[in-house]
């Protein structure tokens, strides 16, 4: 390594997941599973990707873990909140994204992971019928008790440090409203006031984790942490927050390759998006206000990229469409299927077509171990805020649209911003440019 104020990975590390559902059980599967050598975490950056340090001479490729010190697997310990009461081997079997060969051999360490209640509140997904749920008075009630949830893991688990992330369906769209979100102070009253309108279920597990010392990540589209509130509570308790919406399939695709047609210079007329999933996130998503959650963020990723300011003749009145359809069947076996209409030389048409059959949960799993490793990583290198560098892992990564910022969505772009930020808490110099 170079020379770094990293503090060490020391002790044990929590992750507290929100949700004990498709996703989580998929991750925590895994990691038990990489962990006794019979399974591979594939698709973790991580734990696979290699990044160049120093130039000239000095130039070496190194894994993370050998640029900065990152937590091990060996060292980390689970936690979940659901509002369905089964463990998470239970929840696995049902979930029905892992053969049950690939969840048996582990299946005394997933059972002991019984969810605590949740903090929910039906209005925010009328789909999900649990009864694991917190009795709160009112949504200040709800922080005061998930902090305490989060205290007593971490005693009873003997853990150093904690990470809180959001596995869990995607809420009703809740508008930023300046008055409630603008300032901390705000928030706080409104928490205290249960103004259950403007305050969702997801605020309050972001305001206790970033109370608690714990770095939170939002893997929905949930207005949640981004709004400036949360901002001033990261800064206030110098806690790395991170967020949105886990960038699996059909995003991932639109954010590499949209700056394929941008670089080429062709031209745009349209980009259809649709996908079909049949498991509980399609089942919540079936619902209006949940989806309009999604699609805000779904839709952001083209217009940062293929931007009509910048190359009018090219990208001027494309139009954009994005759906989610629900279908049981498919469970989660995700289609994505885009088709864009492109125009070259002289205006002349043309059409390209991508049909992802994937699995939403396989692709999902390594993200949240990277997102988790990186934050934990992020707060030992005294580093808080909206984390930009880890937008690579998400589909509309926060940004300061207070102050006219735009997000950063080429993948490419995204992934110089990862590198640069690994090499500096590493003690190597950032040194690549992004154009």
């Amino acid at each position: 390594m170079g020379k770094t104020n990293v503090k060490p990975a020391e002790g044990k590390l929590g992750i507290m997941i929100v949700g004990n559902g498709a996703v989580a059980t998929t991750f925590m599967t895994g990691v038990f599973m990489t962990r006794r050598g019979l399974a591979k975490p594939v698709g973790s950056m991580t734990q696979y990707d290699k990044i160049r340090v120093g130039r000239g001479a000095a130039k070496k490729y190194l894994h993370y873990k050998d640029i900065v010190p990152l937590a091990k697997l060996d060292d980390i310990v689970f936690g979940t909140w659901d509002v369905y009461p089964q463990n998470a081997y239970q929840a696995a079997m049902y979930a029905e994204v892992l053969k049950e060969k690939d969840i048996n051999p582990v299946k005394d360490e997933l059972e002991k992971i019984v969810p605590m209640k949740a903090a929910f509140d039906k209005n925010y997904a009328k789909r999900l019928d649990g009864d694991n749920v917190k009795d709160c008075k009112t949504r200040w009630d709800m922080v005061e008790a998930l902090r305490q949830d989060i205290r007593d893991f971490k005693a009873k688990n003997n853990c150093n440090r904690i990470v809180v992330i959001w596995a869990a369906s995607t809420e009703i769209y809740v508008p930023v409203d300046e008055k409630v979100h603008g300032t901390l102070a705000a928030l706080e009253e409104a928490m205290k006031a249960d103004d259950r309108e403007h305050i969702a279920p997801s605020m309050c597990y972001a305001y206790a984790a970033l109370t608690e010392g714990a770095p939170f990540i939002m893997g929905a589209p949930n207005t949640t942490v981004d709004i400036p509130a949360m901002w001033e509570l990261a800064e206030k308790t110098k806690m790395p927050i991170a967020g949105k919406d886990f960038k699996t399939g059909q995003t991932l695709v639109k954010s590499g390759f949209a700056p394929i047609i941008g670089t080429r210079c062709l031209g745009l007329s349209g980009w259809f998006s649709t996908n079909i999933l049949g498991n509980r996130d399609g089942l919540v998503l079936d619902e209006p206000a949940n989806f309009h959650t999604k699609e805000v963020s779904k839709l952001s990723t083209l217009e940062t990229i293929l931007k009509p300011e910048a190359q009018p003749d090219l990208y001027t009145d494309y139009y954009h469409k994005v759906r989610i359809n629900y279908y049981p069947p498919r469970n989660d076996n995700k289609e994505g299927w885009d088709n864009i209409d492109i125009f070259g030389w002289m205006g002349y048409p043309m059409q390209i077509k991508i049909n992802f059959l994937c699995r939403d949960s396989i692709l999902a799993a390594p993200l949240l171990l990277d997102l988790t490793l990186l934050s934990d990583l992020a707060a030992r290198a005294g580093r808080y805020g909206i984390q930009r560098f880890l937008s690579f892992f998400l589909k509309s990564p926060m940004h300061d649209y207070t102050k006219g910022e735009e997000a950063v969505n080429n993948l490419y772009q995204q992934y110089t911003m990862l590198k640069n930020a690994i090499r500096e808490m590493g003690g190597y110099e950032a040194d690549e440019e992004i154009d």
